[in-house]
């Protein structure tokens, strides 16, 4: 049996005005997670940082990617952010005379 989708308790509206940055400790340090509308059209928080681990008496740097994804977000009415944006351009075609064997691509 499918699960039934719930209906959030907030609207996108809500959401872009009142979302504040979440705390987040990793291995003792604190990040902060900054509020996000991904290209998805979900709406969460996210951190991407780097930040420095011991392993084996040894200090290497990791690269911290963290989503925090509010479920059913994606299916609120509105517009996301990302949808609003501009088209991105069309892919960059090859022209010049290619039957000559001497023709450039110009990009």
């Amino acid at each position: 049996m499918a699960k039934s989708k719930s209906t959030l308790a907030i609207t996108r509206d809500q959401f872009r005005s009142d979302a504040k940055p979440l705390p987040v400790v990793i291995n003792g340090k604190e990040l902060v997670a900054m509020a996000k509308e991904f290209s998805t059209g979900s709406l969460g928080w996210n951190i991407n940082d780097k930040l420095q681990v011991e392993v084996g008496g040894h200090i290497v740097t990791v690269q911290v990617g963290l989503n925090l994804t509010i479920i059913g977000s994606k299916d609120l009415p509105g517009s996301p952010v990302a949808a609003t944006a501009a088209s991105p351009p069309p892919p960059a075609t090859a022209t010049g005379d290619v039957s000559t064997g001497g023709g450039q691509a110009d990009f």
